[in-house]
């Protein structure tokens, strides 16, 4: 058993290093992660929840995207840090090992949760990071195999520090539409929230960030449930005036299609400094700041009306 134990350390440790050695993410297609399975043995975390138990890829650890999420009145917010490294050590989770997440690849709206949870491990000081592109679905397309089988997990002694280099707070935010900060605040919503017609459920009122401009997560994707590739996403960001000149702070209703975003510029895009505001709308107006294009009283009334009717 020691010598068994001992090969498989030695095997892991030749994989990370030759994963280290050809670089890793921001994106796998489903045949480049089933190549690396074999090759440099990634923690592969299925995020969707439920759908885990129909079949998923095998080997990959049950990690339902609610781990990486806030309380139902304010979803965006940040985990607590004891809870988080709690969480990253039972699934297995190490600073070296590779991690692909992977998520269902329903919609353009469903990669904001791989985006996300992407978001919080290069945050908690994971260094090989991967989001399979088009998720299961895409998986399952390519005609590879899915399991019922739970996959054994190995608890780490993950350490977590969390970075604050990609991260901005409420208290950030307010800084920048005060005027003591410079930075673009981008609205990653359907223009209509960006206007103030729809609001969250869980929001205090509809509106916008002050200052604040939009562009659609959904700007990313050219061809169903798969991002744009880091060439396309170079060329789109340009186009958009999105070139890292200032920093830019990417936001939506509760950090979800803001992590997209985020995603985007930073990873594929290749932006230094970027930033994801977590709480986002929900936060950020529930925490009484100012706030643009939100609408008087009497449109308050006539849009609920609408929604009872």
């Amino acid at each position: 058993m020691k010598v068994l134990s001992l090969a498989t350390a030695l095997s892991f440790g030749l994989a990370v290093a030759a994963a280290a050695q050809q670089g890793f993410g921001p994106l796998l297609t489903p045949v480049e992660l089933d190549r690396r399975l074999s090759d440099t043995a990634p923690l592969v975390l299925d995020i969707r929840g439920d759908a885990y138990e129909a079949g998923h890829i095998p080997g990959a650890v049950h990690a339902p995207y609610s781990l990486f999420r806030g309380p139902s009145e304010n979803p965006g917010r940040l985990v607590p840090e004891d809870d988080l490294e709690a969480t990253l050590r039972s699934l297995g989770v190490t600073r070296e090992r590779p991690v692909v997440v992977v998520h269902e690849g329903a919609s353009d709206s469903d990669f904001g949760a791989a985006a996300r949870v992407y978001w919080t491990l290069k945050s908690s000081g994971v260094s090989q990071l991967a989001i399979l592109n088009g998720g299961a679905k895409a998986w399952r397309l390519a005609g590879l195999p899915m399991s019922t089988q739970v996959a054994e997990v190995v608890p780490s002694e993950f350490e977590l520090t969390f970075s604050d280099d990609w991260l901005a707070t409420t208290e950030d935010v307010a800084a920048i539409v005060g005027g003591e900060a410079d930075a673009l605040l981008l609205d990653a919503r359907p223009q209509a929230f960006w206007e103030g017609n729809r609001s969250h459920a869980a929001a205090a009122r509809p509106g916008t960030l002050p200052q604040s401009r939009y562009f659609e997560h959904a700007g990313w994707f050219s061809d169903g449930p798969a991002i744009v590739n880091a060439d396309s996403a170079r060329r789109l960001a340009e186009a958009e005036g999105l070139v890292g000149a200032e920093t830019l702070v990417s936001f939506c209703n509760t950090g979800h299609w803001a992590a997209t975003n985020w995603f985007a510029l930073s990873e594929l895009a290749g932006i230094d400094g970027v930033r994801l505001y977590p709480e986002s709308m929900v936060g950020y107006s529930n925490a009484g700041h100012e706030m643009a294009n939100t609408p008087g009283l009497f449109r308050n009334l006539m849009n609920q009306v609408r929604g009872i009717f």
